[in-house]
């Protein structure tokens, strides 16, 4: 199965002292220090650690110099990893002397003072995620027996380590994400099973729009509170503010003056247009001042006094803004949307100190409970005119949802929208072809000049000519314009690029001649072969797979255990197609395959999306026996040893190369090249 023991130290003592995200944090920091030779020297370390808390607090860099010489380091020479994490330790040592610390543990020291992540929790929002999950998950036939949850302890995070809560939750948020047949369930898992559970939780969790590169397996394994919390966090968001968008609530349209301006309102985020729509009541109800967030404009609780006097008038009391005190309006206002059946995702305090997420939550359930928006209005009609056709739906769905892996500075929303400006794109670019963007030549958003945006997607445009993507007669401004065909066919043939080059990478070592989409299907038919079955396909648009089998017996040959037969069906019906084609989705995320398709996709045998299905399930076999695949592959790979798809801190080791592969799919109308130069792994890491 896929490996997961996160950054591995040989010296087991080192390894106990640092947890799986500081070890990741801090070897995507050395491997940031890497000359063109692929050498970091003992020269360079000064300088990244006086950059780094809690150094930057207590030495200059020369004197971190000179304390790593008195450790014996020759600083002309190069330094491993793991030398690095002795220094480390040492200097922590140093710091913790020099602040007085008694404790001579520079472990326990270490834990207190790396703020490269947060290692706190907050509280009030571990309670109201309790309560949330209590409330939602109390019936199903396997949490009940755990919940309800006392938010006092820590049972919340024990109960995570196992991987079924954070499955069970994301079908909350997103229901059918996940085959809930795919989740081990037993009482007691193995490490194997508990190791599957929080694959296919982080896959999934990609797949509905979460961003976990900076949480790998391990750290759920461990019940790491921060990040379990922040995962917990994110998954809840994103189900609250599931309806905020103009395909799920027409009568959003009513926040704009007229049809010029929906176009604005379909790039906005979630919570950007959970805002409007909150400033657009008040405006009615009479209140001055606007709301620009969900911390200290809501401190004082008048915002919401007004607000929920105007969508819920029969349960107002003149008292909510009548009293001087914050704390005792923050409970009028509490008391007044319990009246409304609105959840009680926040205390008064939460409140009076601003807490954002427990805010944003708040007003979302306000939102979902009375949005107090017309219901026959003309401009609904409009609105509901406005959807794309269903395969283009799925492609923009698929791109963003990559994208938003990627774990670069920007976050999508809407794809057509958030592209517009080329800072997304290059960003992009970058992440998947390194050094290839001029960054002095770019302007970041936001952008009030348009020729700006051209600039931005004219330096898109030349790189991927560059790349020798298929530009014809494509220029800068037709993405700032929005054409929606030129986009998805622009980022189909980035994700083929990047596809090619982490697959040209794997047997660069073996100076293997390229791969292309012709033996991504010799190498699935032969796989299958040798087990003895009898499915092939003919090509990535053979109608026989739309019933499923031929994906489960390849993903079973690539590895035997991942497929339980008795849950498959002989995919006649549409029905049992479903079924299968629900099952392979959660089967190979399990296994460790990133992937964005949907059912639909292999039920209508979408050929992009087979394609991408097959090389992902290719790639994640490749990585973990290379020497198996040689009968049907170029060359042989040498293992990689840290394949696991669970991604890094900051996607600089290796390990985030598993998790990244999730663009695997041809255009037959795209070129096919693989780019300009062979470049290592982490070249094409953060």
């Amino acid at each position: 199965m896929s490996k997961f023991e996160g950054v591995l130290v040989s010296d087991h003592w080192l390894q106990s002292q640092f947890t799986q995200v500081q070890l990741r944090t801090l070897k995507s920091k050395f491997l940031s220090l890497k000359n063109q030779n692929g050498e970091v020297t003992c020269q360079d370390l000064p300088i990244l650690l006086a950059k780094l808390k809690p150094f930057n607090e207590i030495f200059k860099e020369k004197e971190i110099g000179d304390l790593l010489c008195e450790y014996g380091l020759d600083m002309s020479k190069e330094i491993e990893f793991e030398g690095f994490l002795r220094a480390y330790l040492n200097l922590h040592a140093q710091a913790a002397a020099k602040l007085g610390n008694s404790n001579n543990n520079s472990s326990s020291f270490l834990q207190a003072t790396t703020t490269t992540l947060l290692h706190t929790i907050d509280e009030s929002e571990k309670e109201s995620y309790v309560a949330h999950i209590n409330s939602y998950l109390r019936d199903d036939p396997f949490m009940k027996q755990f919940l309800p949850i006392d938010p006092a302890t820590n049972a919340l995070f024990e109960l995570a380590r196992d991987g079924v809560l954070l499955c069970k939750l994301i079908n909350v948020a997103v229901p059918n994400t996940i085959d809930e047949r795919a989740i081990n369930t037993k009482r007691v898992l193995n490490p194997w099973e508990r190791n599957e559970n929080h694959t296919l939780c982080l896959n999934s969790a990609k797949a509905i729009g979460c961003t976990v590169v900076n949480i790998g397996n391990q750290d759920l394994v461990e019940g790491r509170p921060h990040l379990v919390l922040g995962l917990i966090s994110q998954i809840i968001k994103i189900q609250l503010l599931a309806d905020l968008n103009l395909r799920k609530t027409p009568q959003l349209v009513e926040l704009v003056e007229d049809n010029n301006d929906v176009e604005e309102l379909l790039g906005l985020a979630p919570e950007k247009l959970l805002l409007k729509w909150m400033n657009f009541h008040l405006k009615k109800a009479g209140y001055k001042k606007p709301v620009t967030n969900f911390s200290s404009d809501l401190k004082d609780g008048e915002a919401y006094a007004y607000l929920l006097n105007v969508l819920a008038p029969e349960h107002c009391t003149p008292a909510t803004l009548d009293t001087k005190d914050p704390a005792e309006r923050a409970n009028l206002v509490l008391e007044h949307a319990e009246k409304m059946d609105c959840k009680r995702y926040l205390a008064p305090k939460d409140i009076v100190e601003g807490s954002t997420n427990l805010n944003l939550a708040f007003v979302a359930q306000i939102f979902h409970q009375r949005n107090g928006l017309s219901t026959d209005s003309k401009k609904i009609s409009f609105a509901e005119m406005m959807t794309d056709d269903v395969q283009m739906s799925r492609e923009e769905r698929c791109f963003r949802l990559w994208i938003n892996s990627l774990g670069i500075s920007s976050y999508v929303n809407n794809l057509f929208e958030d592209v517009r400006n080329g800072w997304t794109l290059l960003e992009v670019l970058d992440k998947v072809s390194p050094g290839s963007v001029n960054w002095k030549h770019a302007t970041k958003p936001p952008i009030k000049m348009p020729f700006r945006k051209v600039e931005n997607c004219n330096q898109v445009i030349k790189i991927g000519k560059h790349l020798k993507f298929s530009l014809v007669n494509v220029a800068g401004n037709d993405f700032v314009q929005g054409n929606k065909k030129l986009i998805l066919a622009f980022l189909w043939q980035l994700m083929r690029f990047n596809m090619l080059q982490l697959l040209k990478n794997l047997r660069s070592r073996s100076n293997g001649k390229e791969i292309t989409d012709a033996d991504i299907l010799k190498w699935a038919n032969k796989k299958v072969k040798n087990t003895g079955r009898v499915s092939q396909m003919e090509s990535f648009r053979d109608k026989s797979l739309s019933n499923g089998i031929f994906f489960l017996e390849l993903l079973s040959a690539v590895e035997a255990r991942v497929v339980n037969w008795n849950l498959v069906t002989k995919g006649e019906s549409e029905e049992e197609k479903k079924l299968n084609a629900t099952y392979i989705i959660s089967v190979a995320r399990k296994l460790g395959c990133s992937i964005f398709l949907l059912p639909e996709d292999i039920m209508e045998v979408n050929q992009k999306m087979i394609l991408m299905l097959t090389a992902s399930i290719m790639y994640w076999s490749l990585q973990q026996s290379p020497t198996d695949e040689s009968e049907s592959s170029p060359s042989s790979v040498p293992e990689t040893p840290e394949a696991s798809p669970a991604p890094s801190v900051n996607g600089d080791e290796e390990s985030f190369v598993g998790a990244e592969m999730t663009v695997l799919s041809i255009d037959d109308a795209a070129s096919d090249t693989t780019g300009s130069s062979t470049q290592e792994n982490d070249t094409f890491l953060q």
